[in-house]
């Protein structure tokens, strides 16, 4: 059962709490009333008896033939001390006090027991109109129960909705906040209670996410900006090497190679800035089955003479992207969907919803590395290109069956005027 009450919400627990009390406060003023009203009663019927054997008392020692009361209401009996007197044998069997007739029937009868220096005095005294009004007592005490309990749910209610309101527009402002790390001043309109210290919470983390990210920031421009000038060297040097070695046929493909790898080193550091900077730059409208022909004809692999790339598609789609980044994703995979040194056709399907790319080798479809493995744009092994893919809004799905990736392309409002592009 206390399981269930904690998984209610928490306005429906402050209002069972609310219930509970109200219940427990009116059934003990319920009871608190009634045992008032049943001391009065018995303390009334005590003064009552009491004062009417030390009249009788006092009347029967000036007149020992003195009849004692005889109503609906009252009666009385003697014995005196030498035994006379006629008293039912009820009465006569108890002793000196006040007592209430345990049967149904006599609700409302009280005997009252007194000894005095004329003899022992019996009193009957009948309230069974005052038991009715007890009865009625009874009812309003249920009544007031009841009605506690239903004022106490609905104050319950009420309050529970002014302590749950702020808590709800708290996490509303929280369900809000942006997916990247914001400082946010959530305690600044709340009292400093549980509330606000809560409010304080998640501001202080917020702050500590921003600061971490800030690091990262940080720690990406640096190690970029510093391994850009010896990878810029090292590039520099194997153009260089590649040229010299025209008239060294065994050793002109490892400089390829080596070129190639230089070359995709540079492009996953410009990746990895660009991830760092978390800014995409700024986009620029383009015809996109032209802008796509562009950047396959200027791929390595194309100009080398080993990839025949084909572009074609329906109608003429015009999009808007960020230049530099959306080069750089494609040049990433191309690079990877591409195998090196194997001549054959990159198919590019191009709509204004997706870029299909299909690589087909010349003589047979090549198989995907012994590497590769998994879903989605991790497939290829492109883990910072796939990132800076998500970053600018494309969202990469590779065909595990065959050499074939397509880029989902974010739904674009640009104009459809083909003369925006300029290659």
């Amino acid at each position: 059962m206390l399981r269930r009450a904690l998984a209610l919400p928490l306005r429906m627990r402050v209002t069972l709490l609310f219930i509970v009390l109200g219940l427990l406060m009116s059934v003990l003023f319920a009871a608190m009333v009634s045992f008032i009203a049943e001391r009065y009663e018995l303390l009334l019927i005590e003064e009552m008896l009491g004062s009417q054997a030390e009249d009788y008392a006092a009347r029967l020692r000036g007149e020992p033939d003195a009849i004692l009361p005889r109503s609906s209401r009252l009666n009385g009996y003697v014995r005196h001390k030498d035994g006379s007197g006629q008293v039912p044998d009820a009465l006569a069997a108890l002793p000196p006090g006040v007592h209430e007739s345990l049967h149904e029937d006599q609700d409302g009868l009280h005997m009252g027991v007194f000894d005095t220096d004329v003899g022992r005095l019996y009193f009957v005294i009948n309230i069974s109109d005052i038991e009715r009004l007890e009865r009625y007592i009874e009812a309003v005490l249920g009544a007031i129960v009841v009605l506690g309990t239903l004022v106490g749910a609905w104050l319950g209610w009420l309050l529970s909705g002014a302590v749950v309101g702020p808590v709800r527009r708290l996490a509303d402002v929280v369900e809000g906040l942006p997916t990247a790390p914001a400082r946010t001043d959530l305690a600044a309109g709340l009292p400093r209670d549980e509330l606000g210290r809560l409010a304080r919470a998640i501001d202080d983390y917020q702050a500590r996410l921003v600061d971490a990210r800030d690091a990262e920031h940080s720690f990406f421009a640096d190690a970029s900006h510093e391994l850009r000038t010896p990878v810029a060297v090292v590039r520099g040097a194997t153009e260089l090497l590649v040229e010299d070695a025209a008239g060294m046929p065994a050793l002109r493909p490892r400089l390829q190679r080596l070129d190639r790898g230089v070359r995709q080193l540079s492009e996953l550091l410009d990746a990895l800035l660009g991830l760092a900077r978390r800014r995409v730059g700024a986009s620029e409208t383009v015809a996109l089955r032209d802008w796509v022909r562009d950047r396959l004809a200027a791929a390595d692999a194309t100009r080398d003479g080993h990839l025949h790339p084909q572009v074609d598609g329906q109608g003429e789609p015009v999009v808007s992207l960020p230049p530099r980044e959306a080069s750089l994703v494609l040049n990433g995979i191309v690079r990877r969907l591409v195998p090196p040194g194997v001549p054959g056709h990159l198919l590019a399907h191009v709509d204004a919803a997706a870029i299909t790319l299909e690589f087909v080798a010349g003589d047979a479809d090549v198989a995907l590395s012994p590497e590769v493995s998994g879903d989605g744009d991790r497939g290829l092994g492109m883990t910072l290109v796939g990132r800076l893919a998500t970053q600018i809004g494309w969202r990469l799905e590779e065909d595990p069956t065959r050499r074939l990736l397509r880029i989902h392309l974010p739904v674009d409002p640009a104009a459809t005027d083909p003369g925006a592009y300029a290659a």
